[in-house]
């Protein structure tokens, strides 16, 4: 697929954002254009936590495992230093979607994003690699024993922003 058609589907991103109140907007990361939104939930379901999830876009020539990694720690970096309130694990915790689109994709690097959430204390990331040219978003779907309470909020909010287009 096009450049054009990436462009697209960051456009349906920014606007499944939009609507769902998490505020996008573009930030200049290194050179790189950057959709992020973000939005805080609180349930009192989730032990009374309120959960700041952060969406980071960005379009790649290609996206490799080293390349999706990296980007996910950046993504779990900015969002420890951007979320405010209260620290991180005293009823605040932050999830990520650190999303990276491309028309070429090493089937490994999709592999990866499905494989698993990735952790760190209080903070979670669910990364996505989308296919431009199979309209294919791949990320993680399941529920992990470490941050379990929040994974079907974050199943739900990953079907509404990353459906193929169409």
């Amino acid at each position: 697929m096009s450049e054009e058609s990436i462009r697209n589907y960051l456009a349906s991103v920014e606007s499944r954002l939009a609507a769902d109140a998490c505020a996008p907007r573009w930030e200049d990361w290194s050179g790189v254009p950057v959709l992020v939104g973000r939005r805080a939930d609180f349930r009192m379901l989730w032990a009374a936590t309120n959960l700041h999830l952060f969406t980071v876009a960005a379009a790649v020539p290609e996206v490799t495992v080293p390349v999706i990694d990296a980007f996910t720690t950046q993504v779990l970096a900015y969002a420890r230093k951007n979320k405010g309130g209260l620290p991180i694990g005293m009823q605040t915790g932050v999830a990520a979607f650190p999303v990276l689109v491309s028309d070429r994709i090493d089937p490994a690097a999709m592999a990866w994003a499905e494989e698993k959430q990735r952790n760190q204390f209080a903070c979670f990331a669910r990364p996505v690699v989308v296919d431009s040219a199979q309209g294919y978003a791949g990320m993680y779907r399941g529920k992990p024993t470490v941050g379990r309470i929040y994974a079907s909020h974050l199943i739900e909010k990953g079907a509404r922003y990353f459906h193929p287009q169409g």
